[in-house]
């Protein structure tokens, strides 16, 4: 089997979109209430799909990561928590960033009745990401 190598780099570019994209929700959209989210179809778009591409990309790294360390994943979700696993969160921490991989496939299969309550479990866990973010990139300084 060849050794996978992910594109020296990459892994910290992603880090960085996924910061500047969650910096950006946060000045942005961050204090939206369901009213204001409710009557603007924009702020709603823009909202559903920043947190889907933060999510997006944290899956595409934490898989990378998981990779480079000879870790088998069966799903998003999978990713997500043996990623955090990997890096010594909680038990819960791990399953609590383990379900952010079915937000993200709620926004972007489009399931109507649930993104706002995606949108608030992003918002919850957002401190739980940068912590995971924030031990990916050491481990990225010290390769």
């Amino acid at each position: 089997m060849a050794k996978f190598d992910y594109a020296k780099g990459r892994i910290v570019e992603s880090l960085q979109f996924i910061s500047d994209e969650m910096k950006e929700f946060e000045t942005e959209y961050g204090n939206k209430t369901w009213q204001e989210y409710q009557e603007d179809k924009k702020i709603q778009k823009i909202m559903e799909r920043t947190v889907e591409n933060i999510l997006t990309a944290l899956i595409e790294v934490s898989g990378s990561v998981l990779t480079q360390e000879g870790i088998v994943v069966e799903s998003y979700q999978d990713t997500l928590q043996k990623c955090a696993k990997l890096f010594k969160l909680t038990s819960e921490e791990e399953q609590n960033i383990g379900k952010l991989a079915n937000i993200r496939n709620r926004l972007a299969h489009r399931y109507l009745n649930l993104k706002w309550q995606g949108i608030n479990m992003y918002k919850t866990n957002c401190n739980l990401i940068k912590e995971l973010l924030t031990f990916i990139l050491k481990r990225e300084e010290n390769r």
